[in-house]
């Protein structure tokens, strides 16, 4: 019998990057770059480029959570990105930039707040955390060519 996968969908920047870190984790069974939250259907990269569609670069991340749980993936999401920034990481900035949690169930909605209150609670950041912690929507795939894009060209970070 097949063990059930989750799907959990982040938004940190560059979804290259997002999408890296995650892909290589024991338990993560697939990545796929998209993007998401936005009022426009099916997409493309260069529209959402423009600001004007509302989605957020996106990974979604199937796992199977006998292997690894949402709280662990919270941990890298919130390690491999700067979650004070607003619309923005790194060089890159605008909203589809923006750090956000679409969650998929109530669990991992209370899951992401109450990391979110802890991290601000201990000190770790020295502005208040500014990532979106809201319901999944339609997530659109992204073109074929951002997939898997780091890992393709051997290349091991964005910037």
């Amino acid at each position: 019998m097949k063990q059930a996968t989750e799907k959990a969908d982040f938004g940190g920047g560059c979804f290259w990057s997002v999408e890296e870190v995650f892909r290589t984790l024991f338990g993560v069974t697939k990545t796929t770059v998209g993007y998401e939250g936005g009022h426009v259907d099916k997409p493309t990269y260069e529209q959402v480029c423009t600001h004007t569609t509302g989605h957020a670069e996106t990974v979604q991340v199937e796992f199977d959570p006998s292997k690894i749980s949402f709280e662990k993936l919270l941990d890298v999401f919130f390690m491999h990105h700067d979650p004070t920034q607003l619309n923005r990481q790194g060089p890159d900035v605008g909203d589809n930039y923006r750090s956000v949690i679409f969650y998929h169930n109530e669990q991992q909605k209370q899951q992401a707040e109450a990391k979110i209150s802890a991290l601000n609670n201990s000190g770790k950041f020295h502005s208040p955390i500014v990532t979106e912690v809201v319901p999944a929507q339609t997530f659109w795939h992204g073109e074929e060519y951002h997939q898997q894009y780091l890992h393709k060209r051997d290349l091991g970070v964005c910037y």
